[in-house]
């Protein structure tokens, strides 16, 4: 077999197992194979570049910089939905239509909370993605789009097939992107929503690849297929279209309300976000006869899930000052239930937003739990107040250090540039020791502010002489001999780690636990990193020019450079150590999902040695799922594998399986 026969044979292959992992979720290979066959396929396509093909799996990581969207007209155009928020305005919109037709059957699916798109296909190869926009022209998002891995490029149907569904943000890949942007102080996503639209209309494609999206498909305008919408989506599903497994044909509309019911009270287990119901006359023949409004299918209503907001009280707003010298305002509210937990505090994101909304000190105001999950203020009500609220003015000092803040030109947040405050070296060296960095246990925050005020830390390479200093922590209150030994021993055993976590705690702007290990696998060695230059950085995978920047201008700070050699010279690995296993474990191949809190892992160890060891950590419990790994206060995801047969592990099965 030449060289060229070769890249067709890994095309095919890699395409039925991207199919496996991405749309089955029931991969046939381990990943370690799957990266091989990859990288072998990238590097066979650079030697013949006249084998190009838009639709290989290589072109789907993120390629492409574009300077602007260009605008296309929709050959259909994308309606919106009416929306109804009671049962009883659900039942009407029922009634109108039996009265007329008789009974008939209803299709019901989730609102999913993300960006409507169009997928364009002709002669069986995916040629465009575009966005519903104002419903009749969008904008060509096709490089972005292409990134989604779930997405077929080719499919068994030779004439040109437009299928339309919700492109969003998985609540993991959300929280995994807000934790990065956090790190890397910048302003968090409010929602996944406004995540998923913000990713999809990135110029670099590179940065949507890195983000963890995802697609439902739910609706097929003018398909001949099928004569019913629910047929028609049986028949998208064996294209290779990924349609939401909780879609279900119903024969009347109390049964409809009874699902809509069933579905609130689960909502909130669910990997994605959804925020109300779609139900759809089921019959294409009784759709036209319908019919639409100028705006609107008569056949089609969106049920919405009633807002989750709360009223309390806003008895102060405080400044927080983040690693990155980052001045968060923030409400310390009465404490309040939202969405199944008490909030205490919430974001106000920055003086601009605290202005616009008119939040002030004593305020009574609404508060929910954005997508779901980040505490905000949604708005204050001025018609309570009785004179006795003050206004917040956002200090000109920061009030850790006193130090001048600064709000730069295009930024909405304040800054403290002095690179000695307190709270900056607190949050920087607490990051430093996190799990997910150099993994210091005993080392928290409060240590670290501890340590600070006695003058034991100012830098990270003071945290490798502690050692030195056992009689001056030995006098600190709540310090025994047992703890100190403990945290010594932490700190030794850090110096073993791999590259990719000294380069996370080292805290270089927008460079999180992935990119530190893309940049420490491709590099292998500090030194290599801390030379390389503006354009080999540029041109890595999940880095990009703006991260290329800032990691380029972290090595060509002198004081970075001679705190790098510090820790060279205090013992710490400046090594690439790659752990992956190739074959052999009983994970391999296997489905696994974990819930709940382990002892002796975090999240993303426990993900990242599951992974090394071939299995595909799944966000949601199905019959697929061949393991659920649980810890302390698991809850419905263990209950549902139990319903299902199966097979739980707590940590200490986990552990001997390991």
């Amino acid at each position: 077999m030449n060289e060229k026969e070769r890249i067709l044979e890994l095309r095919t292959l890699l395409k039925r197992y991207s199919y496996e992992y991405y749309t089955l979720d029931r991969p046939s290979v381990p990943d370690s194979e799957y990266d091989m066959l990859f990288r072998e396929l990238q590097e066979l396509e650079e030697k013949h570049p006249e084998m190009y093909d838009p639709n290989s799996v290589t072109q789907r990581v993120g390629y492409e910089i574009l300077s602007e969207f260009k605008k296309i007209t929709h050959e259909r155009p994308m309606l919106s939905l009416g929306d109804v928020f009671s049962y009883d305005e659900l039942r009407d919109w029922s009634r109108k239509i039996t009265d007329v037709y008789g009974q008939v059957e209803y299709c019901a699916e989730y609102k999913i909370d993300g960006l409507a798109m169009s997928l364009i296909y002709e002669n069986g190869l995916f040629v465009q993605a575009v966005t519903r926009g104002d419903g009749l022209v969008g904008e060509d998002v096709t490089s972005n789009v292409k990134t989604i891995q779930s997405i077929p490029m080719a499919i068994p149907y030779n004439q040109r097939y437009d299928i339309r569904g919700e492109v969003y943000m998985p609540k993991s890949s959300f929280n995994r992107v807000n934790r990065e942007r956090r790190e890397n102080g910048e302003e968090e996503f409010a929602n996944p929503r406004n995540a998923a639209a913000g990713s999809i209309r990135q110029l670099d494609s590179r940065i949507c690849a890195s983000r963890g999206l995802d697609g439902f498909w739910y609706h097929v305008p003018d398909d001949v297929n099928s004569d019913t919408h629910y047929g028609s989506l049986e028949y998208a599903r064996r294209l290779g279209f990924i349609v939401n497994e909780n879609t279900r044909l119903f024969s009347d509309i109390e049964e409809v309300i009874g699902f809509i019911e069933e579905t609130a009270a689960i909502r909130h287990d669910l990997p994605y976000e959804i925020d109300g119901m779609v139900i759809k006359v089921n019959s294409y023949d009784l759709q036209r006869r319908i019919g639409f409004t100028s705006r609107i299918p008569k056949w089609a209503i969106a049920y919405k899930f009633p807002a989750e907001e709360v009223k309390t009280k806003v008895e102060d707003i405080f400044i927080t000052v983040g690693r990155t010298g980052k001045c968060t305002p923030n409400a310390r509210l009465t404490p309040v239930k939202v969405a199944g937990t008490t909030v205490g505090f919430a974001t106000l994101h920055n003086e601009d937003n605290i202005a616009d909304k008119d939040i002030r000190i004593g305020d009574s105001v609404v508060v929910r739990k954005a997508g779901d999950i980040i505490p905000e203020v949604v708005r204050s009500i001025k018609e309570e107040r009785d004179g006795s609220q003050v206004r917040f003015v956002f200090p000109d000092r920061c009030p850790v250090c006193g130090g001048k803040l600064y709000r730069f030109e295009d930024e909405a947040a304040h800054y403290c540039v002095n690179s000695e405050c307190k709270a900056r070296l607190v949050y920087s060296i607490a990051h430093f020791t996190e799990r997910n960095a150099m993994n210091i246990d005993g080392l928290g925050e409060k240590r670290v502010e501890a340590f600070l005020n006695e003058g034991l830390l100012s830098s990270f390479e003071d945290i490798y002489k502690l050692h030195n200093r056992r009689e001056d922590i030995l006098q600190m209150e709540k310090f025994g001999a047992k703890s100190y030994d403990n945290l010594i021993e932490a700190i030794e055993n850090s110096k073993a780690n791999s590259l990719e976590r000294l380069i996370n705690g080292l805290g270089i702007r927008q460079v999180g636990e992935k990119a530190a290990k893309v940049l420490a696998a491709h590099f292998k060695n500090m030194d290599s990193l801390m030379n390389a230059s503006f354009e080999e950085l540029s041109e890595i995978r999940d880095v990009g020019p703006v991260t290329a920047e800032y990691i380029h201008d972290f090595f060509k700070e002198d004081s970075n450079v001679e705190m790098i050699n510090q820790l060279k010279i205090l013992g710490v690995n400046m090594e690439y150590i790659d752990t992956s296993v190739a074959s052999g474990s009983i994970f391999e191949g296997k489905t696994v999902v974990l819930t709940g809190t382990l002892e002796n892992y975090s999240r993303s160890q426990a993900t990242a040695m599951l992974e090394d060891r071939g299995a595909h950590v799944a966000g949601s419990v199905s019959k697929k799922t061949d393991y659920v790994v649980y810890g302390a206060e698991a809850g419905s995801k263990l209950d549902k594998a139990r319903t299902l047969g199966v097979t739980t592990l707590d940590e200490s099965e986990f552990e001997k399986l390991l």
